[in-house]
C-alpha cells in the first residue's frame, strides 16, 4: 500500500513499488526554469558538451523574477535565457508580453498534469502537486543534467498526511491554513517529506486555494507538497490541455510518517510575523501594527481569485495615506481578465499601484523594495530578514484579503473588522 507520491515516483523511476528510503531515477516530464536561472543553466548544460537538450517539447521557459528588466545585469540573464532558449528551438518559451510568474502560468497553459514529475529551478516548484503532480525545485547543475537527459533522481519521501476538516469562517482562506500547519510544525517540520494534504476542507477548496497550500509546503522544509486528484482536478486540468495524464491516489490504508489533524473552523485571519512563516499570530492580535506597503501578488497572493477577494475589500475604499500598495496580476492572461472585468479601475480608483506581471518584490529584486525600518504587509510566501529589501525592514505575510484590508486602515487588520 503506498501514497500517491511514492506512487508517482515509482512510475517515473520505472520500478513496481518505491518506499520511503528508496533511490529512484525519475524520468522528467516538464522542467521549468525562469530568467534568473535559465543563463546559469545554459553554461552548465554547456560543459557537458552536448549541442541538444533531451527534449525541446518538455521544457517551459518563462521571464518572472526581474520583469521588465530592472537593471542591466538582469538584462543581461534575459538576453542569455533568450539566447539559449532560442539556439535550443526550446517550444514552450514565454518571452516578455507573453509572460507570468511561473507557478501561476505552469497549471494556467496546463503544463501541471496529474501523475507527472515537474522539477524546476525554483523553490516553490512544489505548488504544483495540487493537481496531483510530484512537483520540486532543484538546483542549477541537477537542471542542466535533466536538460541532457530528462531523467533526476530522488530518494523517495516520507510522508506527513494533513486530515483538514470543518468549514472555513469568512475571510479565512488557504494561506491561513498552511500558516497555521508551518506555525504548528516548524519550518523544519516537514524536512524532506512529502506534505499530503486531505480532508473535506481540501475538497472543497478551488484548484487557486490548493497550489496555494501546496507552494508553501517548502516552508516547512519539505520536498514536496501534494493533494489527491479528485473530479476538480480533473476538470480543471482537462480544461487547459489535451495531453492525457494519468492519475495516482494515496491507498487508504497507507503508511504515513504521521497523521495531523487540522481543525478548519478554528483558523482565524493569521499574519505570520518577521522573520519566519512560522511565527504566526492573529491579524487582531496584531492590529497595531503601522505598515508602510501592502503587496497583493506572487505566486500565492496573484491569481485571479485573489484579485476579486481584495477587489471586493477596495471597492470605494482608499488606501490609508502614507501607506504604498502594489497589485500584480500573476499573468498576462490574469491581467487581461482582471483588465476586462474592471478589477483595475477598482484597484486605481483605491490608490493602488497596478504592475505588470512579476515576482520581483517577493525577493526584494524589482517593483516593490522597502527601504530602512520600513514594514510591509505582503501575500508573498518569505518573510526572511532583508527578504523585500534593506535588513532593517520587515515583512508580515498573510491572505490577500488580510493584506487588502491593512492596506485601507494603514496597519494590520482582520479583514472581518472593515
Amino acid at each position: 500500500m503506498s501514497t500517491i507520491t511514492e506512487k508517482i515516483l515509482a512510475k517515473a523511476g520505472g520500478v513496481k513499488k518505491a518506499s520511503p528510503g528508496d533511490i529512484v531515477n525519475a524520468d522528467v516530464d516538464v522542467a521549468l526554469t525562469h530568467d534568473v536561472l535559465c543563463g546559469p543553466v545554459a553554461n552548465e548544460f554547456r560543459k557537458l558538451g552536448l549541442k541538444e537538450v533531451w527534449d525541446k517539447t518538455k521544457i517551459v521557459v518563462t521571464p518572472d523574477h526581474f520583469i521588465p528588466a530592472k537593471d542591466i545585469e538582469a538584462a543581461n540573464l534575459y538576453l542569455e535565457m533568450d539566447k539559449f532558449v532560442r539556439e535550443q528551438g526550446i517550444e514552450n518559451y514565454y518571452p516578455v508580453g507573453n509572460h507570468g510568474i511561473c507557478h501561476v502560468m505552469l497549471p494556467e497553459e496546463g503544463f501541471a498534469r496529474p501523475g507527472i514529475v515537474i522539477v524546476g529551478t525554483d523553490s516553490h516548484t512544489c505548488t504544483h502537486g495540487a493537481v496531483g503532480a510530484f512537483a520540486t525545485g532543484i538546483g542549477t547543475t541537477e537542471m542542466a543534467a535533466v536538460f541532457a537527459t530528462g531523467k533526476c533522481w530522488f530518494r523517495v519521501p516520507e510522508t506527513l498526511k494533513f486530515n483538514i476538516t470543518g468549514r472555513l469562517k469568512r475571510h479565512v482562506y488557504a494561506k491561513d491554513v498552511i500558516l497555521n500547519i508551518i506555525g504548528r510544525i516548524g519550518v523544519d517540520g516537514a524536512l524532506y517529506m512529502a506534505m499530503e494534504f486531505d480532508g473535506e476542507t481540501v475538497k472543497s477548496l478551488s484548484m487557486d486555494e490548493r497550489f496555494v497550500l501546496c507552494n508553501m509546503a517548502i516552508e516547512a522544509g519539505a520536498k514536496n507538497g501534494i493533494i489527491n486528484p479528485d473530479e476538480r482536478t480533473i476538470q480543471y486540468v482537462e480544461s487547459r490541455t489535451s495531453t492525457p495524464f494519468k492519475i495516482f491516489r494515496s491507498d487508504e490504508s497507507a503508511e504515513y510518517k504521521q497523521i495531523i489533524d487540522i481543525e478548519a473552523d478554528r483558523i482565524e485571519p493569521t499574519v505570520a510575523e518577521p522573520y519566519l512563516p512560522s511565527n504566526i499570530k492573529t491579524a487582531r492580535e496584531l492590529n497595531n501594527i503601522a505598515i508602510n506597503q501592502a503587496v497583493i501578488g506572487s505566486c500565492t497572493g496573484g491569481r485571479y481569485s485573489d484579485l476579486q477577494v481584495a477587489a471586493k475589500i477596495l471597492k470605494n475604499r482608499r488606501v490609508a495615506p502614507g501607506v504604498r500598495l502594489i497589485i500584480i496580476p500573476a499573468t498576462q492572461k490574469i491581467y487581461l481578465k482582471a483588465l476586462n472585468n474592471g478589477l483595475l479601475k477598482i484597484f486605481i480608483q483605491a490608490g493602488a499601484s497596478v504592475s505588470t506581471p512579476t515576482c520581483g518584490p517577493c525577493i526584494g529584486g524589482h517593483m516593490g523594495v522597502l527601504g530602512k525600518n520600513e514594514v510591509a504587509i505582503a501575500s508573498t510566501n518569505r518573510n526572511f530578514k532583508g527578504r523585500m529589501g534593506d535588513p532593517t525592514s520587515k515583512v508580515y505575510l498573510a491572505s490577500t484579503a488580510t493584506v487588502a484590508a491593512s492596506a485601507v486602515t494603514g496597519r494590520i487588520t482582520d479583514p472581518r473588522d472593515l
